[in-house]
């Protein structure tokens, strides 16, 4: 259910609906508008028809059935596109935004000197595991924390925001004191502990797509970080598996605008992991771009042939500076900027 309140109502009388709303048993989120306050009705209280008689309460304009699964991230109970804001970096308000930098955080000379190439070509937040979901256990797993202390030095050293990804609940406390925004990836899309624990977290989340999951499951993914009070969650198409083996992951461009006419929330893509192979990484950034994409994640390294993970999807610094130069034309041409 989404509560519009009148224009006019007064605090008093928020107060008073939202107090109603948790006698039921249901949970309410406040949604700022420009010229009124709208409330978001979730959760398994005691009946939609005691919420419906709401709509006497002093103040209240109307109460709105919300027929999708996924109530926050809806279109319908926010038709104003979200956007969040590190920093001076604004993500999802018609700008495109770029994260890039190594799959992986492997030691200091190679973060450095990627910062700095990333940063030179115009990228804004430099991305980075310091924690890596390896499908073989023997395969190179992340520097832990002593990863993240290296992106912090980056961060402070080329004034780049920083994100990396979170795998288990017990370390979101932790990485999120060094990280900008946190990244839930593809093989914990449904880790549901894990979602509501970045959602309490109250720092931005980049959600990234499962491989195997719908439109519909990834919102409801989306659904579980919104309902933990975390509005500011970033979705990112990185590609998803069918029968094909040219590429790493079939990209699914169509997931944009489908995405934008279902939620408000802003999407990126990763051509990087849908690729798997660095040659067609400027192809399917310049087609996110025209797509409507709100931005891209990048995988760039200064020694690929040598990195202890996704060498081969990996730009080099030369690359990607041309890279970077392709997007801001292809921008133009879609009326955006970089």
């Amino acid at each position: 259910m989404l509560i519009a309140m009148e224009e006019k109502a007064k605090q008093e009388e928020l107060d008073e609906v939202m107090r109603r709303i948790r006698s039921l048993n249901y949970e309410c989120h406040v949604i700022s508008e420009q010229k009124r306050w709208l409330i978001g009705v979730t959760g398994n209280g005691k009946g939609k028809r005691r919420i419906q008689v709401l709509e006497c309460l002093p103040g209240v304009e109307r109460v709105i059935p919300i027929s999708s699964p996924y109530k926050l991230a809806s279109l319908e109970i926010k038709k104003e596109k979200s956007f969040l804001k590190i920093n001076d970096i604004v993500i999802g308000n018609g700008k495109l935004v770029v994260m890039a930098g190594p799959c992986s955080v492997e030691n200091e000379e190679q973060l450095m000197e990627t910062a700095r190439a990333v940063k030179e070509a115009g990228a804004t937040i430099l991305r980075g595991g310091a924690y890596k979901p390896r499908t073989s256990p023997y395969a190179f797993q992340g520097l832990g924390e002593e990863g993240l202390k290296l992106l912090a030095k980056a961060r402070s050293h080329f004034e780049l925001a920083v994100v990396t990804e979170v795998i288990n609940p017990q370390d979101v406390e932790l990485v999120a004191s060094y990280a900008d925004i946190l990244q839930v990836g593809a093989r914990n899309a449904q880790n549901f502990s894990l979602l509501r624990e970045v959602g309490r977290a109250r720092k931005p989340v980049l959600l990234k797509r499962g491989m195997m999951t719908s439109i519909e499951e990834y919102l409801m993914s989306a659904e579980y970080i919104l309902s933990e009070g975390n509005g500011d969650v970033i979705l990112c198409e990185r590609g998803i598996r069918t029968f094909e083996t040219a590429t790493r992951n079939t990209l699914d461009l169509s997931a944009i605008p489908v995405l934008k006419e279902k939620t408000h929330l802003p999407i990126i893509v990763d051509p990087s992991h849908a690729a798997g192979n660095w040659k067609y990484v400027p192809s399917l950034s310049l087609a996110a771009v025209a797509a409507g994409a709100d931005g891209l994640i990048i995988e760039v390294h200064p020694w690929p042939e040598k990195a202890l993970s996704d060498g081969p999807q990996s730009l080099k610094p030369d690359q990607f500076h041309t890279l970077m130069e392709d997007i801001r034309q292809m921008a133009k041409l879609v009326g955006r900027e970089l």
